[in-house]
């Protein structure tokens, strides 16, 4: 298990596990500081997760180990060797270089996530099966479903961006399953807003498939999700960045193409209708 990144070590630590809303909400701290997760105390670790100490016991209990100081010595005993030497390195580096450097580390994640593509050709064939197809994004997400319509709509036939909340919300979906919709795909980034989790409940409740990007598989959403598909976000920032999730987006554009037989057809279409339009500057 020491050749993969902390947080993918983390992942698979806890995946499978049956934990409570309070310990999702450790894991999904810890895999957010992963390379930090092995050297923080349980008061750190708590105030982190905005939990108590003894919730982070239990936490290391239900994980299947005598307390908290035998989860941090086996996180330890894990680690690749150079770890202190990595951290050392990164010390060089300026709050933007780190901010950048932490990106790339989670989309080597997404990389190793990648692997098994099963997930990820499932959800095409849910997207591309969808006629329409509802795109649901709000708050910092909004721009991924945005972005992810765009291009959807460039080879499915009928695609549907919710990204603004409201009373409306539910009646969206309403529209979209009379219109025959079996699948939503849905971007969820923290801070994750009630009225998505509130909306992909309501939406299995109306027999709708939810295909998910999240920051985590321990994000709120998750319950509510039958393909969820992490991809991490970087905190070093003011605002989180979240270029994991974008191109996760684009992954899933793929395989969803790949269950759409007219789809390189439309693509042509439209590049000889933009090429006859002057519609690009070359």
């Amino acid at each position: 298990m020491s050749g993969s990144s902390p947080a993918a070590r983390l992942q698979r630590l806890f995946e499978g596990q049956r934990l409570t809303p309070t310990q999702r909400r450790i894991a999904h701290s810890m895999v957010r500081r992963a390379a930090d997760a092995p050297f923080l105390s349980s008061v750190e670790l708590a105030e982190l997760a905005g939990v108590s100490q003894p919730s982070v016991t239990r936490f290391a209990v239900a994980l299947g180990f005598d307390g908290y100081p035998a989860l941090r010595k086996h996180l330890r005993e894990v680690s690749p060797a150079d770890a202190a030497a990595v951290d050392g390195v990164e010390d060089t580096f300026n709050e933007y270089q780190q901010a950048v450097r932490a990106e790339i580390e989670n989309l080597r994640q997404l990389s190793e996530l990648l692997a098994d593509p099963a997930p990820v050709e499932r959800a095409g064939r849910l997207l591309a099966a969808s006629r329409p197809l509802l795109v649901l994004g709000l708050r910092a997400a909004s721009s991924q479903a945005r972005g992810f319509g765009y291009f959807a709509a460039k080879v499915h036939p009928d695609v549907r961006v919710v990204d603004e909340g409201g009373s409306m919300l539910h009646d969206r979906v309403d529209a979209a399953r009379r219109a025959g919709a079996s699948a939503l795909m849905c971007f969820a980034l923290p801070r994750h807003p009630r009225e998505v989790v509130d909306a992909l409940a309501y939406s299995r409740e109306q027999g709708l498939t939810v295909v998910t990007v999240a920051d985590s598989a321990f994000a709120p959403v998750a319950a509510h999700s039958d393909v969820l598909i992490p991809a991490a976000v970087g905190t070093g920032l003011a605002f989180d960045t979240a270029c994991a999730p974008m191109l996760m987006g684009r992954v899933l554009l793929e395989a969803m193409c790949d269950g759409l037989p007219e789809a390189q057809a439309r693509l042509e279409e439209f590049d000889a209708r933009a090429a006859a339009r002057g519609l690009f500057v070359e």
